[in-house]
């Protein structure tokens, strides 16, 4: 029993180790940053603010209905899915998350497209699809991008996993 036991614990230790996936998606997801809570106060954005502020405020469950709401009154409305993205990737909902983004990525709107490319690698690192996730951020670190520094790190941590 206690040889069970210790294989147990080794295991769930070993599930843990720093190029595991959960580790590593601890360790490169970084929440979108907040460039909306600034934004003046109107009746038209005042739900989106209120959400921002648990956003701004690190309590993304609490983000989420507002962010949704947002997103369910203008399906157009890239700038709150990118952050209901962020808040779902936080909250340990990454297949959500990958939903909004095959949303983003077939909309006309390309003023999020380096996002989208860098939050699918991190929604498929979390998932656990690990096979996914080094060829996005493979793809990623080839070409001129915003996150091309972070999916360089990121397929260099995977390709030792």
């Amino acid at each position: 029993m206690r040889i069970l036991a210790a294989a147990t614990v080794f295991l769930a230790l070993s599930a843990c180790t720093s190029n595991s996936p959960e580790a590593l998606c601890d360790r490169f997801f970084t929440p979108y940053p907040d460039m909306l809570s600034q934004r003046e106060r109107t009746p038209r954005n005042a739900e989106l603010l209120d959400a921002m502020a648990y956003y701004s405020g690190g309590k993304y469950a609490l983000a989420i209905p507002g962010l949704q709401k947002a997103v369910d009154g203008d399906p157009r409305n890239s700038a709150a899915r990118m952050y209901l993205v962020s808040a779902l990737l936080a909250t340990g909902d990454p297949y959500k998350a990958e939903m909004h983004l095959d949303f983003m990525e077939n909309y006309h709107d390309r003023n999020y497209a380096d996002q989208v490319d860098w939050y699918n690698a991190l929604c498929w690192l979390c998932e656990g699809n690990t096979g996914q996730a080094v060829a996005q951020a493979r793809w990623i670190a080839s070409r001129p991008h915003t996150y091309r520094k972070e999916a360089a790190a990121l397929a260099a941590a995977l390709d030792i996993h």
